[in-house]
């Protein structure tokens, strides 16, 4: 992976803000953030985000970050009610709401990047599930995923069998029919809950990313981990700004905004998910994290679990006027596609 160009992006400040410069008058993208100060989002996708817009704006728009104006489940409706002009969302905290969104969730059981799902995803979401239109009342700025899913619980298991009866934390959407098919009780968790409902006993574990075992301390409380190639599930997100913030810009700053927005933000978020899964796995590998591969018995399994999702699933999002076979189709070619293109690396701002 290559250093981020820094001396770059410096460059380009000091063109537009050097000394002798007359202060310009910005307008400011209140970000709404969860998560903690030191999560990737913070650290990587919002200062990368703002250089980008202060860039292609000239200086005349800059980025402001927020943090705790409200839970992870309040994000879309906090950016919908103009109280922070835009944030990132997870779509399952919404159950009911979301479904197309769901497209991405399911285990494919084959390694690929978040970046490139990620761009993947949003090419598909514009072609074919924006018409659900899922997201009224705000405009999407990026789709995101996370890495892979994996399962963490507190006694090493080697096999979905020994599963059974334990509690899991899970988010919703897909996590929650695949818990339901490995006969694990459920528990509804956002990520920052569960260290301490595991410390304390309430959750045997829980289906979370590699990131979290750095992010949210579950190396600590659950350090034993079940893998599959690709996860057990990816989890969507996307980046949503509330549309009358665009009355505060120029038609020429809203399309300098949108075209640092869009894929090129989509790519960042999942490359900011693959960073952060390899400082998990670094991070609790340090602390004597196991992680077991589940069984190809398993995983045969899974796969049969896995159909009989989509396929509720295409039922689902057929009501809101997705063809979903024809989406999945375009999702694993953009994926292809992605997979060939110039990654992001080079482009980023880390704090």
């Amino acid at each position: 992976m290559k250093t981020t160009n820094r001396l770059m992006i410096g460059a380009v400040a000091a063109l537009g803000f050097g000394l002798g410069t007359p202060a310009l008058a910005q307008t400011a993208i209140t970000v709404s953030t969860w998560g903690g100060p030191n999560h990737g989002v913070n650290t990587i996708v919002w200062p990368t985000w703002k250089a980008w817009i202060e860039e292609a704006t000239e200086g005349r728009v800059t980025v402001e970050v927020v943090h705790d104006m409200g839970p992870p489940a309040a994000q879309m409706e906090i950016v919908a009610d103009g109280i922070a002009d835009a944030s990132w969302i997870f779509h399952a905290h919404m159950a009911g709401r979301f479904l197309a969104t769901q497209l991405p969730e399911f285990p494919t059981f084959e390694e690929f990047s978040s970046e490139d799902a990620a761009a993947a995803y949003w090419h598909t979401h514009q072609e074919y599930l924006a018409q659900a239109n899922e997201h009224r009342g705000v405009d999407v700025l990026a789709m995101g995923v996370h890495g892979p899913g994996q399962i963490f619980t507190r006694d090493q298991i080697g096999s979905i069998d020994e599963l059974a009866g334990k509690r899991l934390r899970v988010g919703g959407g897909v996590m929650s029919g695949l818990a339901d098919a490995m006969r694990v009780t459920g528990v509804a968790l956002p990520p920052t809950g569960v260290y301490e409902a595991a410390s304390q006993g309430v959750v045997d574990g829980a289906m979370l990313t590699l990131e979290s075992l750095r992010s949210f301390r579950v190396a600590e409380v659950a350090p034993h981990t079940l893998t599959v190639d690709g996860g057990f599930y990816r989890g969507s997100f996307a980046i949503v700004m509330n549309p009358m913030f665009w009355d505060q810009v120029s038609p020429e700053d809203r399309e300098a905004i949108e075209a640092v927005s869009g894929e090129h933000l989509s790519r960042l978020f999942g490359y900011m998910m693959d960073v952060s899964d390899e400082s998990g796995v670094e991070f609790g590998q340090e602390r004597g994290a196991t992680f077991t591969q589940a069984p190809e018995a398993d995983i045969e399994r899974l796969r049969g679990v896995t159909e009989e999702l989509i396929a509720e699933w295409s039922n689902a999002v057929a009501d809101r006027g997705v063809d979903a076979e024809a989406a999945l189709t375009h999702f694993r070619e953009q994926l292809a596609l992605a997979a060939e293109s110039e990654g992001i690396a080079e482009r980023v701002v880390r704090q």
